[in-house]
């Protein structure tokens, strides 16, 4: 005799980033995107990890509005270079800027991540830090690396999952989706919460 399993709810990614579609494809459970409006400017004051830690929340709870009864994921990266956050560099000329200030240093990344339940209202919220050691890098391995990976949407200015692992030394972090930009084993942990275990649906 079968066991009917409630349906699970709808799974909504709160983003409109290629490489947080490919992340979530991982799991291999239905998602739809839906990318959020909202101003992803720092306030004045704010912390890497507030910034982050709000953003998450702002992304999913903009999405939620349009998706009743779903579960939605925001999220959420800027890394901080001695001191000074990084966002998106969003043309060659920051990229090439933010390139060379990491090379040969530490620089930390933080991911926000956020699961609202649209239905209860309920939003687990966390950061997720990662340590990314530059190599030392010159003029013309920065130009390369710009020229044909065009990593203009990345915090820090490259793909990690593509060219980018050129870049490093060393990485440091319990969870290598982190750098990529979304933290899928706390994702993973997250759903479980919300009662959506993946190896058993």
């Amino acid at each position: 005799m079968s066991v009917d399993r409630p349906a699970l709810p709808t799974l909504v990614l709160g983003s409109s980033s290629k490489s947080r579609k490919i992340l979530l494809e991982r799991l291999q459970i239905p998602f739809i995107c839906d990318s959020p409006d909202i101003d992803e400017r720092a306030r004045p004051g704010e912390s890497a990890l507030e910034l982050v830690r709000r953003l998450s929340s702002e992304k999913a709870v903009a999405v939620a509005e349009r998706h009743p009864g779903a579960l939605v994921i925001g999220s959420d990266q800027v890394a901080v270079n001695q001191e000074q956050i990084l966002g998106k560099p969003g043309d060659a000329e920051t990229a090439f800027r933010q390139l060379q200030m990491a090379s040969g240093k530490t620089v930390q990344f933080y991911t926000g991540l956020c699961l609202h339940n649209a239905d209860t209202g309920l939003q687990q919220v966390l950061v997720e830090p990662f340590t990314v050691k530059f190599r030392e890098l010159d003029a013309a391995q920065i130009k390369g690396y710009i020229d044909k990976e065009k990593p203009f949407s990345c915090a820090g200015s490259f793909h990690s999952e593509g060219l980018g692992i050129a870049l490093f030394e060393r990485l440091e972090g319990d969870d290598p989706a982190a750098l990529m930009g979304l933290p899928l084993i706390r994702l993973i942990q997250m759903l479980e919460n919300e009662g959506v275990d993946l190896l058993r649906e």
